[in-house]
């Protein structure tokens, strides 16, 4: 989109990587399900092909995430993990790769079960301790996977810095962006190589569509990374593409109200004589506090918290409003025991190591009416 003023990103969210298009002006996007296209002699094309390379309903889904981010390019794929998936498969055999220790247990299946037996290596390490991230570095380390806020301890690593240690090993850096989205938290502007997004979360905001993206700041990986997609074929279907593209419109309005909210129900929560501890980097007594208010804009709409019993059964069954469910980041508001359920693939003596206790609690704070949350929350609390 031309403009003769610096965009902010309310404004782009809706505006950017679509044009209304030349038939009859729609203002609205078109899905365009064709498999095919014309070509006017042999290699003759604009710019599409076959659907697996390109789409275009999928290219202005790109382009719009790309703006967000400040990318230079972006790649939209299925799912959240098909993305982390073409990112890995960029390394070589024998390539070794840190990531965070409270990992998503999608992240850490994928990495352990999957990628480890076709010869790459992993090093889980506290990546909010950079001493333990420099010292996990060897020779063949090629990437530095950050989860900040991570999942779903809310622990808040310092992009900036891992961003510059990675880069004098000749490392790149990706940040799981998901949680804080970009208009809260900018990865890229941070020094990083990599954003991804699992699109199924905030982006796409309704809890109605699986999508992933990966954002490049780099010519040269983006290259790469649509030649791995185009041969691979993992990519978004033009109809999931405008679902997302639609969700994406509301996106700033939604952050602000999720974050608000969270941040009530962090402070309620923290006071409140049944909760043990409450991890919101919001709250001033969380360990990064000042850290997150400095590399973002906003603290999100996730917290998890510790229960002073192990009542945890009772809690979610006083909750009504609440849905006990996997997944985060819609409209709606959502519990989760992470040990159980999202984090379920990772072994115990494992979660146990980083602090992911079986009576860990997380909460996805929806849009709704704060004080229905509040009302909520403390009467299931009184079960607790």
């Amino acid at each position: 989109m031309k403009s003769r003023h610096p965009l902010s990103l309310a404004t782009k969210v809706i505006h950017e990587g679509y044009e209304p298009e030349p038939l009859a002006g729609c203002v609205a996007p078109p899905i365009y399900m064709s498999t095919t296209y014309a070509q006017e002699g042999v290699g003759g094309h604009r710019g599409f092909e076959y659907a697996r390379s390109n789409n275009p309903t999928r290219q202005m889904l790109e382009k719009n995430v790309s703006a967000l981010e400040g990318a230079f390019a972006s790649c939209a794929f299925a799912s959240g993990m098909a993305a982390i998936s073409t990112l890995i498969q960029d390394l070589n055999q024998g390539d070794h790769v840190i990531a965070c220790a409270s990992i998503y247990g999608g992240t850490y299946r994928v990495l352990t079960k999957v990628f480890a037996r076709h010869g790459f290596g992993f090093s889980f390490v506290d990546t909010t301790d950079l001493v333990a991230v420099k010292q996990a570095f060897t020779d063949r380390t090629r990437l530095v996977f950050v989860e900040s806020p991570t999942n779903p301890l809310m622990e808040i690593s310092d992009i900036r810095a891992i961003c510059d240690l990675a880069h004098t090993y000749g490392a790149k850096v990706c940040v799981d962006n998901t949680f804080m989205t970009p208009i809260l938290q900018s990865p890229l502007n941070l020094g990083a190589d990599y954003v991804i997004h699992s699109a199924t979360k905030y982006l796409g905001g309704h809890s109605d569509v699986v999508g992933g993206i990966l954002c490049m700041a780099h010519s040269e990986d983006f290259d790469r990374m649509r030649f791995i997609q185009k041969s691979v074929g993992a990519v978004l279907s033009p109809f999931d593409s405008w679902l997302l593209m639609r969700g994406i419109k509301t996106l700033a309005l939604r952050m602000k109200a999720h974050e608000t909210n969270a941040n009530r129900i962090a402070e309620f929560l923290s006071i409140h004589s049944k909760v043990a501890r409450v991890y919101y980097p919001g709250l001033k007594d969380h360990p990064q506090h000042s850290l997150a208010s400095e590399q973002a804009t906003g603290f999100g709409g996730m917290l998890s918290f510790e229960l002073k019993s192990d009542k945890v059964k009772e809690f979610l069954s006083g909750l009504n409003l609440f849905v006990l469910a996997e997944s985060l980041g819609a409209v709606e508001s959502l519990v989760c025991i992470p040990a159980a359920m999202t984090h379920a693939s990772i072994p115990r003596e494992e979660r146990v190591k980083v602090g992911i206790s079986d009576s860990l609690i997380r909460l996805s704070i929806g849009v709704e009416d704060v004080e229905d949350l509040i009302r909520d929350l403390d009467e299931a609390l009184q079960l607790a």
